[in-house]
This record gives C-alpha cells, structure tokens and sequence, in this order.
C-alpha cells in the first residue's frame, strides 16, 4: 500500500503562484511514476503533469506546459508542482496520484494510477 498526502492548496489572484506538495509513504520502493490530475466542479477529472520516478522524465498537459512544473525528491518521496501564472481557470481539486506500472505512455489516463491522495483545493480569483 502507498498513501499520499497533499499540501500546499490555498486561494491565490491570477497571475499568482502555489506549489504543492505530495508525500508518499509505505511502499514508495515500487512507484514508478507519480502524477498530477484536477477535477473543477462539474467537469471530468483531467491529467495535468507526471514525472517518473527513476528519470525523472516529465510531461505535462499543454494548457500548463511553461507554466506549471512537476519535480521530485526521491530521498523525502515527495513530488512538487509549482503552479505560477495562475489563471480562473486553473481552480480545481488537485489530486497527486502513482503508479506501479511500466510507463507505457498512459501516463495521461486516470487508470494507469494505484492511488491517489485526499486532494487540495487550489482557487485562482480573478
């Protein structure tokens, strides 16, 4: 079992930053990539960026390519995503997420991920 644990959320105006964090814990040794995905109300959960765990090889939904950016500290089991540039539309429930399986590319779907944390609010005003 991993449990994830993010922080970081906050309400922030537009053109503003936050970086949140995600913690890992329990079998941290078998992730092998961890992920970022937002829900806003009524909408579909969405992937937003990813980074492996051995490479540290990014990707990132284009709406926050050159804005936002996924790093990680292996020794602390802890990914970041700085969020500058924050825009309304960037308000969501931001969920951290990892995965077992060999990246294959479905980085991106919901379903390629094991567990997820609680999620933390992010709200941009305007």
């Amino acid at each position: 079992q991993v449990q994830l644990a993010e922080s970081g959320g906050g309400l922030v105006q537009a053109g503003g930053s936050l970086r949140l964090s995600c913690a890992a814990s329990g079998r941290t040794f078998s992730i092998s990539l961890m992920g970022w995905f937002r829900q806003a109300p009524g909408k579909e959960r969405e992937f937003v960026a990813a980074i492996t765990w051995s490479s540290g090889s990014t990707y990132y939904t284009p709406s926050v390519k050159g804005r936002f950016t996924i790093s990680r500290d292996n020794a602390k089991n802890t990914v970041f995503l700085q969020m500058n540039s924050l825009k309304p539309e960037d308000t969501a429930v931001y969920y951290c997420a990892a995965s077992f399986l060999r990246n294959s590319g479905d980085y991106y779907y919901a379903s390629f991920y094991n567990y997820w944390g609680q999620g933390t609010q992010v709200t941009v005003s305007s």
